[in-house]
């Protein structure tokens, strides 16, 4: 007789605790978005090559993210499978936050860009050792009609952490005083400042989740996962497997791909591209200024969208599980997807300073697509992957998310450059058009439950 398999369920404050050091993660993750295009040009890096030096995370992504899933599906230690990961990676990301708006102090070595490139490096690396064991342990813990909501929590701390990030500059200076303007080839103290205030938060948050949070043992796995006692054990070629997994990969994580494609290639345009975007079309600077006040009033105030967008995923993120259990999941994503093509499109109408609270209005379309980007593709995903190859299938599936970064950074410094004659407003517009076809794309997806069955 078949007997269904059902994990524990959670109460919120257990969801929020096991999720709460990804408040720290996007903290850092969202000083580097609002500021890493900022930094790398107040070091001398021209707008047409700043996508490159941006392939730093996607690459890093691509490899770190299944290497990092593969051995944590395998280990087991007395902080668990999961946790060493991510306390490891907050601990590196850490150091990266607090040395790369510093790098000018590194230039009797190298240029000051090529160092903060490599700090860069460091970070984005760190950031992918701590994230994707977050995203196996959510799946980990949650039984299927809990997965919505686990990662709809995690969406919120995401945007509680990111609004912190992205706002911290802008904070430091109109709240404290803290200057905003340095010497050419210098950061500004409040973004310093800033940086270090994260990695403090980072380490602090994480630790939390560690110390808060337990995981099931590898016997109370296989008791849950008991349905691969029905099969034949694979013959295992190591860390090999991963590429074995990925030919394997299963239908639906194969039709959410494209999904993913295009909604990650719209995100890098704007992470990339907003702060070039909006000292040009909105504050009416040329393209070669990269130090005056009104080019450092531009970058602030691109945090302050950043941060809004941040703080409309984070309330939305509530909304995301009964408006899924309402129309389904599917519909919510090319719903969400669908408002932040509008968000981005609507930025190219705003031509002047004094209009620029309005793009404040805009970052809300960008914000319910990025509670939706963060939450339902995996909510989607979880149930067609067998829990034992939770973590690979996880660090694989972001396969779908850096190699759309990759082929943006390497065209899309140039296509702005020759086919949109260095004027970078026209990658936010095509980014807009791009979250439209990705939101086509999620009706083709195939959504399921996992339903495990033993025998009695």
């Amino acid at each position: 007789m078949a007997t269904l398999v059902e994990k524990k369920k959670l109460s919120f404050w257990q969801i929020w605790n096991m999720s709460f050091g990804f408040l720290g993660i996007q903290m850092g993750f969202a000083l580097q978005n609002a500021n890493a295009s900022r930094i790398l040009q107040t070091f001398g890096a021209d707008v047409e090559h700043l996508s490159l030096f941006w392939l730093v995370a996607p690459i890093t992504g691509m490899i770190v993210q299944p290497i990092i899933g593969y051995y944590s599906d395998r280990t087991w230690t007395r902080l668990g499978r999961r946790r060493p990961y991510f306390l490891v990676g907050a601990i590196l990301a850490a150091i990266g936050l607090i040395l790369m708006p510093n790098a000018s102090l590194f230039v009797a070595y190298l240029p000051a860009l090529w160092v903060g490139a490599g700090f860069l490096m460091i970070m984005d690396a760190s950031f992918n050792v701590a994230m994707e064991p977050f995203r196996a342990l959510v799946a980990d813990k949650l039984p299927t009609d809990q997965r919505t909501l686990g990662f709809s929590v995690q969406t919120l701390l995401i945007g509680l952490g990111a609004v912190l990030g992205s706002w911290m500059p802008y904070i430091l200076t109109n709240w404290f005083g803290v200057a905003t303007t340095a010497d050419e080839g210098i950061i500004p103290l409040n973004v310093i400042m800033a940086f270090f205030i994260g990695a403090m938060i980072l380490v602090g948050s994480i630790l939390w989740t560690v110390l808060r949070t337990t995981e099931y043992s590898p016997d109370e796995q296989a008791a849950i996962d008991g349905h691969d006692k029905e099969k034949p054990k694979e013959e295992s070629k190591g860390i090999m497997d991963i590429f074995t997994d990925f030919w394997k990969m299963p239908e639906t994580m194969r039709q959410l791909g494209l999904v993913q494609f295009f909604s990650w290639f719209a995100l890098f345009s704007m992470w990339v591209f907003t702060t070039p975007a909006l000292a040009q079309h909105v504050w009416g600077l040329a393209p070669e200024d990269r130090s005056s006040l009104a080019f450092n009033e531009a970058g602030n105030y691109v945090g302050v969208i950043f941060g809004v967008y941040n703080l409309v995923s984070a309330l939305f993120a509530l909304a995301l599980p009964v408006i899924a259990a309402k129309v389904g999941r599917k519909w919510t994503h090319a719903i969400c997807l669908t408002a932040g093509g509008i968000g981005l499109a609507s930025i190219m109408l705003i031509t002047d300073p004094s209009q620029a609270w309005m793009l404040n209005i805009s970052m809300i379309g960008v914000g319910i697509a990025w509670a939706s980007i963060l939450a339902m593709p995996y909510a989607i995903l979880a149930g067609s992957i067998p829990l034992r190859k939770m973590g690979v299938y996880m660090g694989i599936f972001n396969f779908f998310i850096t190699a759309p970064q990759i082929v943006n950074g390497f065209f899309g410094g140039y296509i702005v450059k020759y086919l949109y004659g260095g004027q970078a407003i026209y990658a936010i517009l095509s980014a807009g058009i791009i979250l439209f076809i990705a939101a086509v794309c999620v009706m083709f997806v195939e959504d399921k439950d996992d339903v495990v069955i033993v025998d009695e």
